[in-house]
């Protein structure tokens, strides 16, 4: 299984705070049965949360280095969970945000209790650019909670979506499981992700993987496709098949 979306990169937002944290939720990852990872810190313009790509790339070296040395064998790659906003194109081509290795994916985020009108024109403007959005964790808006198909209005742009596998345990209250179990049944969600903060032992890989295969009706491409062949392409930057 891979993980498209944590916040195990250290010292650079509200995830791991140290190394030695890193590690540990790296090697937890491993023994839960996790290969790859790509790494997504948080990127807020005009926040504490917004070091550019110089800094995460030096971070970064610095946490395979110290997995070599502890036989954690996971591949690493670099991202960002990024805050949508205009102009973000811009901040891709100044080096001051990651796509998801250097691919044509961007993982974006939007705020989690209000809509965004601007929503739509922020994943056009990249689209436009040649890029391709992916928005994190949908089953967690308030306003999609409300009106879950609302979210076909970016599908339909060409954005693809994340869910938190955690949101089928109840990690965000039962709405947002209930979201995500929807998306998953209509063929909305194209990536899963942890989004792991801090925690040492959230990931539950096998317990997610049943889950899902009963969720997606045991369809083995299907199922092969949400856990890691997607998550696959995007780090090969190759086009990903849409289902909607």
């Amino acid at each position: 299984m891979k993980d498209m979306h944590n916040h195990i990169l250290f010292s650079i937002d509200d995830g791991s705070k140290d190394i030695e944290t890193s590690i540990a939720m790296l090697r937890n990852a491993q023994e839960s049965g996790i290969d790859e990872m790509i790494l997504t810190p948080h990127y807020i313009s005009n926040s504490k949360y917004n070091a550019n790509n110089k800094k995460k790339l030096e971070l970064l070296k610095i946490l395979k280095e110290r997995c070599a040395e502890e036989n954690i064998n996971i591949k690493l790659h670099l991202g960002n969970e990024v805050w949508a906003d205009e102009g973000l194109p811009e901040l891709i081509k100044n080096g001051e945000i990651s796509t998801m290795n250097n691919s044509r994916y961007v993982l974006i985020e939007f705020p989690l209790h209000n809509e965004d009108m601007r929503a739509q024109q922020i994943i056009f403007e990249l689209i436009s650019h040649n890029y391709v959005p992916i928005i994190a964790h949908p089953e967690r808006y308030d306003y999609l909670k409300k009106d879950p198909d609302k979210v076909y209005d970016y599908i339909r742009l060409g954005a693809l979506l994340q869910g938190n596998y955690l949101s089928l345990f109840g990690k965000y209250g039962s709405q947002a499981k209930k979201t995500l179990k929807y998306y998953i049944k209509k063929g909305y969600i194209t990536f899963f992700g942890s989004d792991i903060h801090r925690s040492v032992d959230d990931f539950k890989c096998e317990k997610f993987k049943k889950k899902l295969y009963r969720l997606v009706k045991k369809d083995q491409k299907l199922f092969e496709d949400l856990t890691e062949g997607n998550i696959t392409k995007i780090i090969n930057n190759e086009e990903i098949d849409r289902r909607n």
